[in-house]
């Protein structure tokens, strides 16, 4: 039966329903609403415009009116806003911003994809800021890039230390801006723990950016040229300030229909993506979604989600047996030289549950450390000791993060165990790899822990626990420890412990360290064949220094 399918909200939620509810078929009516000019446009893409990495506009719009519609034969009627849902009639009111008409259109299915928007706190003199932008649609990056060009701006706050944050702090900086960054909480990138952080944190400052963390935004004076923190301190002689400190999602249309909200003002929807109304459909950054690890509901305005999102809408309303089983949250970030990328739970998260979980990190080269251009990368992986299940996974380092991320994303989802990761086989060659891939080596450090053939301890315990009486022994090289140790800790270099046993105190809590971790695994083996109880430093000094770090 011919159906009339309404789409609010075009770019990827919107767009992606619209090209698929075509596919599947080819008499339906399909009308997709968009109050700006661009129905599909590369939103991630936006701050490298800026930066002038893309040096084309066009080639961020990746449909455009006329072409998707041609292609797919919809009625697309961008630079038109909904403003109205009449449920109990499935009626729309849509207004024509040019002209200003109202008119009503009906539906067989509604499917809303309003996506979000972002947020602009009150804060004193923010209105009176002349150069102050938020970055959204092409329109304000138009502005940014124009004021960038025209004003040449040499020094730019940007205020959140997000995702889009960093990328448009990076991307002025190469053009040449001086930046100041501002972040409220401790650290950078919310969805990585602070020690990945912090390695972050070691970037930014090594190229230039003036790194603000803990402290907030309590006033703009001098039309925003002055800002005081709320700390008292101020920063002074600002060209421009980016606001980015995260968005909302935009659910004004949805809760006037009386449509039920969720977490955070989110549209409720269920599996199937349906509203409390079964007649509409809501999907991308405005829904409420499910956490694949812990099942709890949250808000994760994504663009990978929101295009699987679409084409599940699509499928439901075709009858097909189509789900949206929950979100992963896995995302990546450029930061200079530095990739850093994340997949699942983070520690924060599941303290907050009062999950049971361990953790494990390994610092390997990227490929073949013989081969030209290898660099070290932090991988960690977070996992239940019990069933081995995997919970979470980050890595921050300068080459093949994205790979190791998107394998342990499928293993989440595969419900594949840490031993699994130890057996997978993946490719193999010098310039790509080893023959024991970084995620082998998680899976081998974390099958350790779980079949118990070694303990750990993390970089953030091991201070009380040396000031309560316990023994770290640094099994590195003395010219290694020369170069930094952790304060009491004695030298013994895991070559020589079989012949200095009896320096090994047997009467206190034992822990070992070295340079990254494996010698300390290692030697916790000899010491545990020995009969002593011992466990491993995480991650080893390495790890260690840099969380402690101050930036």
């Amino acid at each position: 039966m011919k159906k009339k399918i309404i789409i609010v909200g075009g770019v990827a939620g919107g767009a992606t329903a619209a090209a698929r509810l075509r596919r599947l078929n080819e008499e339906d009516t399909i009308i997709m609403f968009e109050r700006g000019e661009y129905i599909s446009f590369a939103n991630c893409g936006l701050p490298y415009y800026i930066g002038g990495v893309i040096s084309e506009r066009k080639k961020l719009l990746v449909q455009t009116v006329e072409g998707m519609s041609n292609r797919f034969n919809l009625d697309i009627r961008n630079l038109t806003e909904v403003v109205r849902i009449n449920a109990q009639e499935k009626m729309v009111t849509a207004r024509n911003l040019q002209t200003g008409e109202e008119y009503v259109e009906s539906y067989d299915a509604l499917i809303l994809s309003p996506g979000s928007k972002p947020i602009k706190p009150q804060i004193s003199g923010i209105e009176e800021a002349k150069a102050l932008f938020t970055v959204r649609n092409v329109p304000d990056t138009d502005l940014i890039k124009q004021y960038v060009d025209e004003e040449k701006p040499k020094h730019a706050v940007v205020i959140g230390g997000g995702f889009i944050g960093l990328e448009l702090a990076e991307n002025l900086v190469e053009r040449g801006v001086k930046v100041t960054v501002i972040e409220r909480g401790d650290q950078v990138m919310a969805p990585i723990d602070f020690e990945m952080a912090q390695i972050v944190h070691a970037e930014l400052k090594n190229k230039g950016i003036n790194l603000i963390l803990n402290d907030g935004v309590k006033e703009f004076k001098d039309q925003g040229t002055t800002i005081i923190l709320e700390s008292g301190g101020k920063v002074e002689s600002a060209d421009m300030i980016i606001l980015a400190i995260g968005v909302q999602p935009e659910t004004q249309l949805a809760k006037d229909a009386g449509l039920e909200l969720g977490v955070r003002g989110t549209i409720k929807v269920n599996e199937k993506l349906q509203t409390s109304d079964p007649s509409i459909y809501a999907v991308g950054d405005a829904i409420e979604v499910k956490d694949y690890i812990n099942g709890t509901a949250g808000f994760v305005p994504l663009a990978g989600p929101a295009n699987r999102q679409g084409r599940i809408v699509a499928d439901v309303i075709n009858g097909m047996p189509a789900a949206y089983k929950g979100v992963l949250g896995t995302s990546i970030v450029k930061v200079f030289e530095l990739t850093a990328a994340v997949t699942g739970n983070n520690e924060k998260t599941l303290r907050k549950m009062n999950r049971s979980y361990e953790v494990i990190h390994v610092q390997p080269m990227n490929h073949a450390g013989y081969y030209p251009g290898a660099s070290p990368m932090t991988l960690k992986v977070i996992f239940d000791k019990k069933t081995g299940g995997i919970l979470g996974a980050q890595a921050v380092g300068k080459g093949g993060i994205d790979k190791r991320i998107d394998v342990l994303a499928t293993a989440i989802k595969a419900s594949m165990t840490v031993e699994d990761l130890a057996d997978l086989e993946l490719s193999y060659a010098p310039p790509y790899s080893s023959a024991k891939d970084p995620v082998n080596i998680a899976g081998y450090a974390a099958s350790n822990i779980v079949d118990g053939s070694a303990e750990n301890v993390q970089w953030h315990e091991i201070d009380a626990l040396l000031a309560g009486g316990g023994i770290l022994i640094d099994v590195r090289d003395p010219g290694e420890v020369a170069r930094g140790a952790i304060d009491g800790a004695i030298n013994i270099p895991v070559n020589e412990l079989r012949e200095r046993l009896d320096e090994v105190p047997r009467d206190k809590d034992l822990y070992v360290s070295c340079q990254v971790g494996l010698r300390g695994y290692l030697a916790a083996r000899i010491l545990t064949g020995h009969g002593m109880k011992v466990k491993n430093l995480d991650g080893g000094y390495k790890l260690y220094s840099t969380a402690k770090s101050e930036y």
